[in-house]
């Protein structure tokens, strides 16, 4: 297993555990944190395996972190409405 899978697993873990412990804001500042931390790694590891792996982990990393997502498709939705 290559390190960048590696990597990606244990962010995967980082992100269960941070959805565990109790958050007054919802947790969004450990999102942002998440997101920010992912996102090299995602290019990492889609460098180093290919865009198969690349396309496997963002959808891991899109189904830990679905809100971010849902609220951006919503904006998104938004500002092309106008």
């Amino acid at each position: 297993m290559s390190l960048s899978l590696i990597l990606a697993c244990l962010w995967a873990v980082a992100a269960n555990l941070a959805a565990m412990i109790p958050s007054r804001d919802n947790h969004w500042r450990r999102a942002y944190v998440l997101i920010v931390c992912g996102i090299p790694l995602l290019g990492y590891v889609t460098y180093e395996n290919g865009p198969v792996a690349g396309l496997i982990a963002m959808a891991a990393g899109m189904s830990l972190l679905r809100w971010p997502v849902v609220y951006l498709g919503r904006w998104m939705r938004r500002r092309m409405e106008k």
